[in-house]
């Protein structure tokens, strides 16, 4: 298939293959940054919004996705930051919000706190800091199996 031949839904496609560096079994889509897709001439244009202005994932994020996209025969590439509007968690696909919670990372409630345990599914938890492993996160622990795990903060 040649670029000029793959149509915006097989590019989708090939950018669920790329994984967030800080969280491996979500996708970029999933995680819901990718906001648009769209051939301009030969050229395919990607809008990329970061979970928050100063991630400093966005490079990564930026080099695997060009990766993945010149393996599948797109050459000719475009990406380009959308800060407004800004990222939301609501914006998470409900696939990465289960793959978020298979992984031990409980996903992010409009309550602003978790349901339950990722781990043992129990609702007794407690904060332990606003602050987790990244700064999109926060550090919780279940006061039945004594795990702690990370909650995706509401943004």
């Amino acid at each position: 298939m040649t670029t000029q031949q793959a149509n915006t839904k097989q590019i989708w496609h090939w950018l669920e293959l790329v994984p967030d560096p800080e969280i491996p079994v979500i996708s970029v889509v999933d995680l819901g940054i990718i906001r648009d897709v769209e051939w301009k001439g030969d050229v395919l244009e990607i809008i990329i919004t970061p979970t928050y202005s100063g991630c400093p994932a966005m490079a990564v994020i930026a080099a695997d996705i060009r990766a993945e996209l010149v393996k599948q025969g797109v050459n000719k590439l475009s990406l380009k930051t959308q800060i407004a509007p800004a990222w939301t968690t609501d914006w998470l696909s409900d696939k990465g919000r289960a793959r978020l919670e298979e992984y031990g990372i409980a996903p992010p409630r409009q309550a602003g706190t978790p349901q339950h345990c990722p781990l043992c599914k129990s609702t007794s938890v407690e904060k332990i800091s606003q602050f987790g492993s990244t700064p999109c996160k926060a550090l919780w622990r279940c006061t039945s199996c004594l795990e702690p795990f990370d909650y995706f903060k509401c943004i």
